[in-house]
């Protein structure tokens, strides 16, 4: 167990920086940093939506980094604007070729270059799957995910499947996660020592069949960092 000096608000935004600068995909000139007891607020202009998806991600990265505050806005150049009609039929397209999703059962609309997206499935992996393939298309502001996840096993089963899964994952297998199901409700609790490891544990919670909802109540303490 190796135990990391805390970092100050200055050091996390100056490591957030040079974080976005390194990632490729996203032009760090354009997007600004503020930091405050470790929640960093993005904001600036982005050139495409996946650019500032991008951007949160690379923030996530950091050391130190508790939470985000997503301020940044969708700024597209003239020739990637595109009409409403030609996105839905592009991002309807994309969803139909994904074999994993059935067809049908994803409805979409658009609105100034926004995508919501509705429908019912069986997994949060379609659901995602759903959103990920629209997300980078030309013209695309934002993606808003109404998708609902029908349930069909019990609670004790989810529970268990999250537990065993927590278990075997390398990056999660020695912290001390709760995992409670009310219904189809997943509640985590407990404490991780980045942002990956807690994305790591709500996506193991999201994967597990017939969950509709989760309750991230996990605490970050990234100074409790395993050396293995």
């Amino acid at each position: 167990m190796k135990t990391i000096d805390a970092k100050s608000d200055a050091e996390i935004k100056t490591d957030v920086l040079a974080e976005l600068e390194y990632e490729p995909s996203v032009k760090v000139a354009d997007i600004g940093v503020l930091v405050k007891d470790g929640t960093v607020t993005l904001n600036g202009f982005a050139t495409s939506y996946a650019e500032k998806w991008e951007a949160v991600r690379a923030a996530k990265r950091v050391s130190g980094v508790t939470a985000i505050a997503d301020d940044i806005k969708v700024k597209l150049w003239d020739s990637f604007v595109r009409t409403d009609g030609d996105i839905a039929t592009t991002a309807a397209n994309q969803i139909k070729w994904i074999t994993s999703i059935p067809t049908g059962k994803v409805q979409l609309t658009v609105s100034d270059g926004w995508i919501t997206l509705e429908g019912e499935l069986e997994w949060w992996f379609e659901k995602n799957e759903a959103e990920r393939a629209v997300q980078s298309l030309a013209g695309v502001k934002g993606v808003t995910n109404e998708i609902k996840i029908k349930p069909k096993v019990s609670a004790p089963v989810i529970e268990f499947d999250i537990e065993r899964a927590l278990e075997r994952n390398a990056l999660l297998d020695d912290r001390d996660i709760e995992v409670a199901v009310s219904g189809t409700k997943v509640t985590l609790r407990g404490t991780v020592s980045n942002y990956s490891e807690r994305e790591e544990a709500v996506r193991i919670a999201w994967a597990a069949a017939g969950v509709t909802s989760v309750d991230d109540k996990l605490d970050i303490d990234w100074s409790d960092d395993s050396d293995d």
